[in-house]
């Protein structure tokens, strides 16, 4: 007879997802599938497929949609900075396969040849999907995230380079991986369309590390949610620019709804400043002398 705890191992030993006629390859009858579904050792996705009960839900989802968690899903689930677009879950079927609508779905599908995983597409294919689905900026901010947080490897970049279109490969060879946001990621993106160069993560004498500077002494800062809502961390932020200005250096400041929300008038006020100020003296000059 066997243990529900027998038949998780088998179920864990496939990828983490078991098909019954899996189960049945191995010796396990209907039965003992149904005593590991009754103990929670398993758990039914839907009929005939089966999975360890730990997977996240939006997995859960995505296989008893009939595929893998894909693109925004999967970027998300892999601690990503990723755009608030929606909450819905993103599925890769496979060319030939069949969708299994559910209650209250609201699935997202991909097409796509399936990796080896039984229960999501690759990083490279998720950024890939990313591109074509949600677009080029929530695509490189997943990228830099990715880079930052060394998730995507060299080789994957590599293989990202060389599938991704040819008239999107530049965005791939302008990400970086000391972006530490993705605010930072998409500020830098968009300003690159205008045809401004942004200098990141600049030391500036008296004031330290500055997210960007542009020309001779324009500093952006892009605040996110978490560590500039409190009042001393809004004072210490002033007394930086402050300290900024002393030195001769401008400072703008954006935050994370602008940014994401509003981007209109970011980019208005930094066109403006730029037109205005002419920061035609190259920073590193500038801080050489300071």
């Amino acid at each position: 007879m066997w243990h529900p705890m027998q038949v998780a191992a088998i179920c864990e030993t496939l990828g983490a997802v078991a098909r019954r006629r899996e189960l049945a390859q191995h010796g396990v009858d209907g039965r003992a599938v149904r005593r590991a579904v009754a103990s929670g050792a398993i758990v039914r996705i839907r009929s005939g497929v089966y999975a360890l009960p730990g997977l996240p839900a939006p997995t859960r989802t995505a296989l008893r949609h009939g595929g893998v968690l894909a693109c925004v899903s999967v970027a998300r689930q892999r601690g990503l900075w990723v755009l608030p677009i929606d909450g819905l879950v993103h599925v890769a079927l496979a060319p030939h396969g069949h969708a299994h609508p559910h209650a209250d779905c609201t699935c997202v599908q991909h097409w796509n040849e399936l990796g080896p995983s039984r229960t999501e597409v690759t990083l490279v294919d998720a950024l890939l999907q990313m591109r074509g689905c949600v677009g080029e900026d929530a695509f490189f901010a997943a990228l830099e995230s990715a880079l930052h947080q060394r998730i995507l490897t060299p080789l994957g970049r590599a293989e990202l380079r060389d599938r991704i279109t040819e008239s999107a490969r530049w965005l791939v060879e302008l990400a970086r991986s000391d972006a530490e946001s993705g605010l930072e990621s998409l500020l830098r993106l968009r300003l690159h369309r205008l045809g401004l160069e942004l200098h990141a993560q600049v030391q500036v004498p008296g004031v330290g590390r500055v997210d960007f500077v542009i020309g001779d002494r324009l500093i952006l800062e892009v605040d996110g949610r978490d560590g500039h809502d409190d009042e001393p961390s809004r004072h210490k932020d002033r007394v930086r620019d402050a300290v900024a200005a002393a030195h001769g250096f401008d400072t703008i400041r954006f935050d994370y709804d602008l940014v994401v929300h509003e981007w209109h008038l970011v980019e208005q006020a930094i066109l403006a400043k730029v037109a205005r100020d002419l920061h035609l003296e190259p920073w590193s000059e500038r801080l050489r002398s300071a």
